[in-house]
């Protein structure tokens, strides 16, 4: 007779991971932009991969989790540019580069969950913390970077003026249909952020 086999004993689910994991994290973004992060659910984004639900629930807990993973892996890193030397040669550095404001790819991430934000609080809290927030944090670098060299006035909100310049470009994308180009960076740049931030 042929013993049972004990629970240590049995065999083990694999884990997903790999290429899986990237075909999963592929289909869920084909889903996301097929119809949107309100319609997506765990089941279309499982037949897509062609894989079981369960298969899903095994690495993600929800769809909020699984978005996040699929959008990070899609996300080109922003970086601290080298100092050029002044405030708007590192604006336009790291916002002409790729993962910044012309990153069209990137744009349209944002573009796909904006309405999520406002509905999903947990979906919005994990978009903010790992999408956003590193975005922020290299934005607030190089305004503290102008504020060493001297470049900037007295008494500046740091947090407020590091977003001013996503601010209106993300605005006049998403409302008014301006494409974020590198000349509209450089107006905004030059007719906004300067003025109001520098010296003189």
């Amino acid at each position: 007779m042929v013993p049972r086999r004990s629970r240590r004993e049995a065999p083990t689910r694999p884990r997903v991971e790999g290429d899986r994991e990237q075909e999963i994290l592929d289909a869920t973004l084909a889903v996301l932009v097929d119809v949107g992060y309100d319609r997506l659910t765990m089941d279309a984004v499982a037949t897509k991969a062609k894989a079981s639900k369960a298969t899903l629930y095994r690495k993600w807990d929800g769809k909020a989790a699984l978005v996040i993973d699929a959008l990070m892996s899609q996300k080109t890193p922003l970086e601290l540019p080298r100092d050029t030397g002044s405030l708007r040669g590192d604006l336009l550095s790291v916002f002409c580069a790729p993962g910044g404001l012309t990153d069209e790819h990137q744009t349209a991430i944002l573009g796909s969950v904006v309405t999520a934000i406002g509905r999903d609080a947990e979906f919005a809290a994990a978009f903010r913390e790992r999408f956003i927030a590193p975005k922020v944090a290299i934005a607030q670098q190089i305004y503290e970077r102008a504020h060493q060299r001297g470049e900037l006035r007295d008494g500046l909100d740091l947090e407020i003026l590091s977003a001013a310049l996503p601010g209106i470009v993300l605005h006049r994308m998403f409302l008014i249909g301006d494409q974020p180009t590198p000349d509209l960076i450089a107006r905004v740049v030059d007719q906004v952020i300067l003025p109001a931030a520098t010296r003189g």
